[in-house]
Parts: structure tokens; sequence; C-alpha cells
């Protein structure tokens, strides 16, 4: 059964009031599946659907599903019934369900909770949502350096479970700095009466105060399944998952396709209000934008007037700048995200793509002054709109590969803005470069 007619059934269902039918269909759908369905309807439906779902399933819907679905989930439920939903999560799963709710609720919700669970929870939110910190499972088992792996194996024995995810046991001193890990597969593969220090790999850790941006970056990197987390002294503190830093990977990527239309973290079934609010700001910044590209052709408005072809060919101009400037936008953008552009390597990067400019502007230069010297008879015009080819496709790569560089610098998210500036240069460029060209060979 696929999820959109798995959708279509339950909507039927809910629409008939046959409550039985939809609680036998969520039964047969995993949480994450439950919370996909949740982000896909609309409010008034997604809170008859959130009062069926089972109370036990509920602190693991809440763990998958939307930061601003949850919020809005939130509001409807007491104090007691997040502290009940969340009391089997991951410590870092039910730490993430209350960094979205309001201070004096999360501390009625801490009440509400068993000294032991409060503890552990009040850990990880001391630490900022988007650091190793906030990332991390308090839920791990550590182990000394000078013991035997026979002892670890009947010390495993004892404790009879392990947390979820364990691939590795993390290995401290007497004052619980960390040393480094010890996979699970040595205990069964090594000699018994090895110690632990002797099979061990060494490792530093990562420190709690590490962006998670920088954490995704070191799994990648390194391959890991799980990393400890210390502190400033190398004291471990928790651990790191895998399965955190694909959330981590997958919220990055969503963030950055809605930051590129200007969309910020919304809700698909927002309030209308929000939703216009939010998006009005980069809408009144383009048009601006648009104005400015319009002004800059309203002055070439008497060489227009006396050369019809040039309204027809404009465009093509600032249509090809804006492709090759997005192009290495993207490029630059993908680069800061992954940490591969500093400063060692930033002028090397720029000098690439103004080549490409150069390269691809020739090339295409060639082609369309061909195509407009022919089209409307006229070789001079298809000589100013090749040479003004090449210097917005270079202009474009230039600002392509700066602009980004530099909002970063100044703290701003260039898949934010990164977009609308370059719109901006190539069109402004494009036509002035164009029509300017015109005006001096061909009218004046």
């Amino acid at each position: 059964m696929n999820a959109m007619t798995l959708q279509e059934k339950l909507l039927s269902a809910l629409s008939v009031e046959d409550y039985g039918q939809v609680r036998a269909l969520l039964g047969e759908l995993h949480p994450s599946e439950i919370a996909d369905l949740l982000e896909s309807l609309p409010p008034k439906v997604r809170e008859t659907l959130w009062d069926l779902i089972e109370p036990a399933l509920e602190g693991d819907v809440l763990s998958e599903i939307q930061d601003a679905v949850r919020s809005s989930l939130l509001e409807q439920m007491h104090p007691k019934e997040v502290a009940e939903a969340t009391k089997d999560l991951d410590t870092d799963d039910a730490a993430d369900i209350l960094q979205d709710l309001p201070e004096d609720v999360v501390a009625s919700v801490l009440d509400s909770m068993d000294a032991q669970n409060r503890e552990r929870v009040a850990s990880i939110l001391s630490y900022p949502e988007d650091d190793a910190g906030g990332l991390m499972n308090i839920d791990v088992v550590p182990i000394r350096a000078d013991v035997s792996l026979d002892v670890v194996s009947r010390y495993l024995r004892q404790l009879g479970e392990l947390p979820e995810q364990t691939d590795n046991l993390m290995v401290v001193d007497r004052e619980n700095l960390y040393l480094g890990v010890l996979p699970l597969a040595d205990i069964l593969t090594k000699k018994p009466d090895t110690s632990v220090g002797e099979n061990m790999i060494k490792e530093t850790g990562i420190t709690a105060d590490t962006p998670a941006q920088e954490v995704a970056r070191i799994f990648e990197q390194r391959d890991w399944f799980s990393a400890g987390v210390v502190d400033e002294q190398g004291t471990l503190l928790g651990r790191i998952t895998v399965d955190d830093v694909v959330d981590v990977i997958q919220d990055e990527a969503e963030q950055t396709v809605r930051s590129m239309a200007g969309l910020g973290d919304d809700d698909m079934f927002a309030p209308v209000l929000t939703s216009a609010k939010r998006r009005s700001v980069w809408l009144g910044i383009n048009l601006l934008t648009a104005f400015l590209a319009s002004w800059v052709i309203g002055r070439f408005s008497g060489t227009i007037e006396q050369l019809v072809a040039l309204a027809v060919l404009m465009p093509i101009v600032a249509s090809m700048g804006g492709v090759a400037g997005s192009q290495t936008l993207t490029i630059a953008i993908r680069g800061i995200a992954l940490g591969q552009i500093s400063k060692s390597n930033s002028r090397t990067l720029l000098i690439k793509e103004i080549a490409v400019g150069i390269f691809n502007g020739f090339i295409w230069a060639v082609v369309v002054a061909v195509i407009a010297g022919m089209w409307f008879d006229n070789t001079s015009l298809g000589l100013i709109i090749g040479l003004a080819m090449i210097i917005n496709l270079v202009i474009a790569a230039f600002a392509g590969a700066l602009i980004p560089m530099t909002l970063k610098r100044f703290g701003v998210d260039p898949a934010i803005a990164g977009g609308v500036l370059l719109t901006t240069v190539t069109d402004v460029v494009g036509f002035m470069t164009f029509l300017g060209l015109a005006t001096l060979f061909l009218v004046g």
C-alpha cells in the first residue's frame, strides 16, 4: 500500500468519522510515516488525526515530525501528557521536543517527570539545540582502559541490554576523561585476557560546543556510526549517533531549499497571515531590484525606440548571465555549507570561475552573435550582443562566487540573500552593457 492510497483511505475514514478504521490504518504505520501524514494534512484534520494516535506512539511521532508542526501539536497537550509521551524516548529526542515549548511549560513538563528522567533531560537542555551537546544522548556504557576484555564481557552480561545504536563502548580513565572507543566486535574476536587499552581506538571526541553542521561534516569524513562528546577538559558527557546526524543533514538540506525561496522554516499549512508575512519580505526586496533593472532600461529608452531589435534581444543577455551566475552561486554555497571554502582557497575559486565565465562567454557569444546578425541582418548588432554576452557572463561568474563569500563573512545566510542579489547584478549589468554598447556604436 503506497502512502498516497493510505492517505486517501485515512481521509475517507475521517470524513465519515469511522475512527475505528483510522486507528487500524495507523497501526500499520511506522511513527515516521505517521509524522509525514500529519505534515501533509490541513490543521483541523491534523488535530483530529492526532487525537486518534495511541498515546504510546505520541513521543515517537513527535520526535520524527517537522518542528513547526510539532509546535502546533504540543500546544494542545498538557505538560503531564508531554512528560508521559517523552518518558521512553532517547534523552536527545526528548530534549528536542521540549525545546519547542515555552520556558514555563518546559519547567512544568520537567516537574511532571520522575527524578531520573528530569535530570537526564535537563542536562541536554543546558546546551544549545544546534550544538553537539544538544544532539548528544547521555545513555553511554563507559569502561576503563585497564580492565580485560573478559571483565567487560561479564559486565555487559550483567547489564542485560545496551543503548540503541551502540557499536562502540566509550573508554575513560579514573577521572572519566575520554580516551577512545572499543568496538563491540573486539570483545568477541580478541583474546579475553588482553586489556581494553590494548584494543581500543584512540579518539579525542567532539566538544559539546561544536556546531551541528560541523558534527555532520566530521561524521561524513570519518565514516563514524557514533562518537563521544566531551567538555573542554575532555570529560565524557555523552555520545552522538548517526541517526541524529542524518536528521541534521536532512534539516540542513530542507532549510537550504526553503531559504533559497525566502520561505524559512514554514509549515505547509501554516496560517495564511504567517506565511504571507514571511514571504512578503523577499517579494518586496525582489520588487526593489526589479525596479532597479527597469530604471536601467528606462535610461536607454531613446536607444530602444530607434532600434526595436534591442528590446527583442536584451532578455537573452540577462537570462544567460543569470544562469551562469546561478551555477557558480550553487557551487559556492555548497562549498561554504561543507566547509570547503576558506580564505586560503577562495581566491583560487574566484579565478577559476572567472575563467569558466570567459570560456563560456566566448563560446555562446559567437553563437548568439551569428544568430542575431542573421535574424536582423545586422552584423554590428550581432557583434554588440556577443560582446555584451562575454562581459555579463564574466561578471555573473565573479558575482556568483563573491556574493556568498561576502554574505557569509557578514553573518548572512548566502542561501537566503544570494539569489536575489545575483539576479540584480546579472540583470543590471546585462541590460546596461548591451544597451550601453548599442548606444555608443549603433545609435550614437
